[in-house]
């Protein structure tokens, strides 16, 4: 069984066939598949998908390009949300400076205060960071410093000292579909020296599909794709590779329930 811990199935590219999408992602071998919020005002929808299935979670947070649009004075926004039984986890969240669509301070307050929250309700932090890696470091060090957290680096597409840093600190690197691409030989070198006790896989649907399908849109399903290239990248067989980062999950994300027929 492998564990699609990203995708975006809220998102009105899956509407008008949603329940297929689940279906096609159970008969390729994806049993659990964990939809993230990216907005407040978007979260009772991210709710709504999840509550769909028995097998979709959700996180609950406001990713970095809307910061400045949803600033967050505190953490106790998310904390209440939080309290849904299909919240795994809180995020996305982190430091986005390629793009600039939120102030870096804005970026920044809202980093913290996601970090708050998964402090201070155990539930994992999922972080996203581009073009930021200085500042995302040294805010989970210090932030670390203050009371222990749990969380991921999602879609990671980062260097060799980002993924050292967020080993040390007991991160999860979760691989999408990116690491699949011809030129990912920087990336891949990287992921081949994480531990496989510290890998996870995601597909970021409906972004980033892996080969073979690039350039189509992407969905839970395809993560096998990844998990298949990963596996030989770290020279095992693509089950051991799925029971293993499917065991981190839940043992990463604990309010997930395992499907019933894993």
């Amino acid at each position: 069984m492998l564990v699609d811990t990203h995708c975006h199935l809220d998102f009105p590219e899956f509407a008008p066939e949603l329940a297929d999408v689940v279906a096609r992602a159970e008969a390729a071998g994806v049993g659990t598949c964990v939809s993230i919020g990216t907005t407040l005002a978007g979260f009772p929808r991210v709710c709504e998908v999840a509550g769909q299935f028995s097998d979709v979670f959700c996180y609950v947070g406001i990713h970095p390009h809307d910061a400045g649009k949803e600033p967050l004075e505190n953490a106790q926004p998310l904390i209440e949300r939080a309290k849904h039984t299909k919240v795994v986890g809180i995020g996305e969240t982190g430091l986005d400076y390629y793009y600039g669509h939120s102030p870096r301070e804005a970026q920044i307050a809202n980093f913290r205060a996601h970090i708050a929250a998964a402090r201070d309700t155990c539930l994992p932090l999922i972080v996203h960071t581009r073009d930021a890696e200085d500042d995302t470091i040294a805010i989970l060090r210090e932030e670390m410093g203050e009371g222990a957290f749990t969380g991921l680096i999602h879609c990671f597409t980062g260097t060799q000292q980002l993924a050292d840093a967020a080993l040390d600190l007991g991160f999860f690197i979760s691989a999408s579909g990116i690491m699949t691409f011809k030129k990912s030989d920087a990336l891949r070198s990287v992921l081949q020296t994480v531990p496989l006790e510290s890998l996870l896989v995601e597909t970021d649907a409906p972004y980033l599909a892996p080969m073979p399908h690039r350039g189509k849109r992407n969905e839970p399903a395809f993560v096998v794709h990844t998990a298949q290239r990963l596996s030989e990248l770290k020279g095992v067989e693509t089950s051991v590779l799925a029971d293993a980062t499917s065991a981190n999950f839940f043992r990463l994300f604990t309010r997930a329930k395992r499907p019933a027929k894993a």
